[in-house]
């Protein structure tokens, strides 16, 4: 059994869908962009966005910076809430939990959002640490989300860890770390990239999360789906 789990949230545990890809809209449209079509802006969700706008938008850095205080303005108030939990999320974290599974929010989105986030939709409660980014940008990459959790963790804890996640940035931070990952297929990622970055399980639904985390062993492995 993993007795730690990592979860990612966006695309995970809840649908940012909404709210993240309105609050891109809007951060563009300080920058004479217009997106009629909301789903143009879902590979948006999961990579950090300073990374997104200078990629997909090629702004420069300080365009990068200026974009996400107005992509704030937006969420921090509205976008935040235009979020929903996914079914058999609940249940799955009760189950996890009465199996002393410790658990932990790992992120790219900042803290303060997160930790807002998973009280609002009832998540908070279930896990031990919510850890994401800095308002200022600081630890975006997964692995050092990732690390910053296995480094507050016991020896034991760490040995058995897996981080959770829909998109190639958790199964990649995973291996930069050296902890088996499980790509799940119910947010933003194909099951093609998930393979692709080479993740230790793939499943469906959380009812397989549950299992493979229950029956899987406790140590890392080198092998892929």
């Amino acid at each position: 059994m993993k007795n730690l789990c990592l979860f990612d949230l966006d695309g995970t545990l809840t649908d940012p869908k909404i709210g993240i890809t309105k609050s891109v809209r809007y951060a563009l449209g300080f920058f004479g962009v217009q997106v009629a079509d909301l789903d143009e802006l879902r590979k948006f969700i999961g990579p950090p966005l300073r990374d997104s706008f200078r990629d997909f938008y090629n702004f420069s850095a300080s365009e990068a910076e200026e974009a996400i205080g107005r992509y704030r303005e937006y969420f921090s108030d509205t976008g935040i809430f235009e979020n929903t939990r996914y079914d058999g999320i609940v249940e799955m974290l009760v189950r996890l939990k009465s199996e002393n599974a410790m658990l932990a929010i790992a992120t790219s989105k900042p803290t303060v959002y997160a930790e807002r986030i998973a009280e609002h939709f009832g998540l908070r409660q279930y896990f031990e640490l919510v850890v994401g980014s800095e308002m200022d940008g600081t630890r975006s990459r997964k692995r050092e989300v990732i690390k910053f959790v296995l480094d507050a963790m016991d020896s034991e804890r760490k040995k058995s860890a897996v981080m959770i996640g829909d998109r190639e940035h958790d199964i990649i931070g995973a291996r930069e770390t050296n902890i088996d990952s499980i790509g799940v297929t119910w947010g933003y990622g194909s099951r093609a990239e998930l393979e692709r970055a080479g993740a230790t399980w793939i499943v469906d639904n959380p009812i397989d999360l549950y299992q493979t985390i229950i029956e899987k062993d406790a140590f890392y492995q080198s092998s892929t789906v």
